[in-house]
């Protein structure tokens, strides 16, 4: 049995982990263009995101859950799964692990490399909607979620499946459709980060709204549909 210590700590370095490399991923893809290495993509962005998830699952999911997520945590706790009190103390784990690491990048990266990327901070594509943007981060999270209690929580499927390699294909799979649309972060945390320390706030409001409306019905569903008898 881990303590609660151990278990913010686990969230702050998973949380930590993924902007870093995330965001960070995005960073080098403006360094290599601007040089001329080349680029990482799209697809090396969306691997980047994925692998992340999957090995930082692997590595502390025993600990605390392996949320990383504001919107994976809100869905436990709107199933019960965990108490207010514990989902906010998650809440903040979380937070500040993703404006730490977004701020070690502002340290580390070549300012006019991050600044014209705004550090990996997520934005919607020229004429796309806020209200599609809400919708698509929705979509998204759900099939994160979804899939996260599916491989996770659900004890008969734990046995049976590797879920850090699945919720991470889930997160490169997911950036890979809404990646140049919305940025498919599925995750405010990983949103308010980089958002903060690049001063970046252009429609910010999107990445909370989209991925807990997405995380909530989630989660009551499959909980109440799967995990609960019938």
């Amino acid at each position: 049995m881990y303590s609660k210590i151990q278990k913010l700590a686990a969230e702050f370095i998973g949380t930590f982990a993924l902007v870093f490399f995330a965001a960070g991923s995005i960073c080098t893809d403006q360094f290599l263009r601007t040089t001329g290495q080349g680029s990482l993509g799209l697809l090396g962005i969306a691997i980047a995101s994925g692998l992340v998830i999957a090995v930082m699952y692997s590595a502390l999911a025993r600990i605390s859950g392996g949320h990383f997520n504001p919107a994976i945590t809100i869905g436990f706790w709107v199933t019960r799964r965990s108490n207010t009190f514990d989902a906010v103390l998650y809440w903040l784990a979380q937070l500040a692990g993703a404006v730490t690491a977004a701020y070690s990048l502002r340290a580390l990266i070549p300012e006019e490399t991050w600044r014209a990327v705004s550090l990996g901070t997520p934005d919607l594509a020229r004429d796309f909607t806020r209200s599609y943007g809400i919708l698509l981060e929705g979509l998204l999270t759900f099939f994160l979620v979804f899939i996260f209690f599916s491989t996770a929580v659900d004890e008969p499927s734990t046995s049976n499946k590797n879920p850090d390699l699945v919720i991470g294909l889930t997160v490169t799979m997911a950036i890979l459709l809404g990646g140049p649309l919305t940025g498919a972060v599925m995750n405010p945390a990983r949103a308010l980060g980089p958002a903060i320390a690049a001063r970046h706030w252009a429609n910010h409001g999107v990445y909370w709204v989209g991925p807990l409306a997405g995380g909530v019905v989630a989660g009551w569903l499959y909980d109440a549909l799967f995990l609960k008898k019938l």
